[in-house]
């Protein structure tokens, strides 16, 4: 069975960006007769503010995005983070890194300084995965063929920080296992997390879901549209004419004056991913006051 998810961190409330990203899969799981669930990526609290992962939940559902089963917090999983890295740890496959930021190379790619050990004197840090010289190679259902060689790109990386919390890369790619994720749809903006996420599921003896990297949705000066640039949360919009505005970007071409209830069930028998563009067309400033 075909099983997608949309997986928010609670660092703020739901905006346009994200909820593009969500409509983006659930109407890819949904219209293949699939399961769509809700992750929070709760594992960073320092960037996290209260109440938003029970706001972003709860504007989900006034928007009719509904989980097919509870939601799952990463929180609760630490356990199971750590077992996946005393198991790479294990397999020779991360190692104890005592490096800081500035050791890294001008590129901020890790130059294996402490692959084979650790300098006498030097407190361990960090955990590290440790990459292969080969490339990591993946079609992207909207992207196209990707190839990456982390050796050149990032290198060896963090995969347990050095504040003793666990890196996304790592979480991820466990809690996709554990929900039997079978594809993840999200914004471009993740796109070269992929080869790192895809390294670690094969080391961990995981399966590999499909990927779709959607269009990033871009603010009037050409900045993301994100938490951090104060997007406008979505609960200020009409719940049809946000997802109107959503499907619109997604180039659906929904008709209008739908309640929320009809679009959902027009989105659902109409659904073509191969409408999507590559790359964001226009931003949500126009069109969000349909």
């Amino acid at each position: 069975m075909v099983v997608g998810r949309f997986a928010p961190s609670p660092t703020g409330d739901l905006h346009f960006g994200s909820l593009v990203s969500a409509v983006g899969s659930y109407l890819e799981a949904k219209s293949a007769g699939g399961l769509w669930l809700l992750r929070i990526e709760d594992i960073d609290p320092p960037r996290e503010i209260a109440g938003s992962a029970g706001r972003i939940i709860d504007d989900l559902a006034k928007l009719g995005l509904i989980p097919d089963g509870p939601v799952l917090y990463q929180s609760t999983r630490l356990d199971a983070y750590q077992e996946a890295i005393d198991q790479l740890l294990k397999k020779g496959m991360a190692f104890a890194c005592a490096c800081s930021r500035k050791d890294l190379s001008k590129s901020g790619r890790y130059p294996g300084t402490c692959r084979n050990g650790i300098a006498d004197g030097k407190p361990p840090r960090s955990i590290r995965f440790r990459v292969n010289d080969g490339n990591s190679a993946f079609t992207d259902k909207l992207q196209g063929p990707i190839s990456e060689s982390l050796a050149e790109t990032s290198g060896d990386f963090i995969i347990k920080r050095a504040d003793g919390l666990f890196a996304y890369q790592l979480a991820v790619v466990v809690d996709d296992e554990f929900q039997s994720i079978t594809q993840v749809v999200r914004g471009a903006d993740l796109l070269d997390s992929t080869a790192r996420q895809i390294s670690l599921q094969k080391a961990l003896g995981y399966h590999s879901p499909d990927y779709m990297h959607l269009p990033v949705v871009m603010s009037v000066d050409g900045k993301k549209l994100s938490k951090r640039f104060g997007a406008d949360p979505v609960k200020h919009q009409n719940p049809a004419i946000a997802i109107t505005c959503a499907l619109q970007f997604l180039n659906q071409d929904p008709p209008t004056g739908l309640s929320l209830h009809e679009l959902w069930q027009w989105a659902l028998a109409h659904w073509n991913s191969d409408l999507i563009p590559r790359e964001a067309e226009f931003s949500p400033g126009g069109i969000l006051t349909v």
